[in-house]
């Protein structure tokens, strides 16, 4: 098991610092981070946790999956690994077929 943890339904007032105290109830976390949306500087709802030990990260999962936090009901579970994507292209990509001079 990983000790990287996948944490959704967080309320968007919370901050890292409430989300690693609420996991240190289960052990020592490493890492706390809520993801923000970039344009809006606003949480997106769900973060990831480090644990330090795998022993710690299932003790999390098993004492906060399906559990109240601040009103909202959590979803914790082991984190996948990042999936590779394309890169994004920011807009309007010019077909090589055409025979427009741009």
């Amino acid at each position: 098991m990983a000790k990287k943890l996948y944490v959704g339904g967080v309320p968007y007032s919370t901050t890292n610092d409430a989300l690693r105290a609420h996991f240190a109830q289960a052990g020592a976390v490493d890492t706390a981070d809520i993801i923000m949306d970039r344009q809006t500087g606003r949480s997106k709802g769900f973060g990831f946790v480090e644990m330090a030990t795998d022993e710690d990260a299932q003790k999390a999962i098993e004492m906060f999956h399906g559990k109240d936090f601040e009103g909202r009901t959590l979803t914790v579970n082991e984190a996948r690994p990042r999936e590779e994507r394309a890169p994004r292209t920011g807009g309007f990509q010019r077909n090589d077929d055409s025979q427009q001079s741009w």
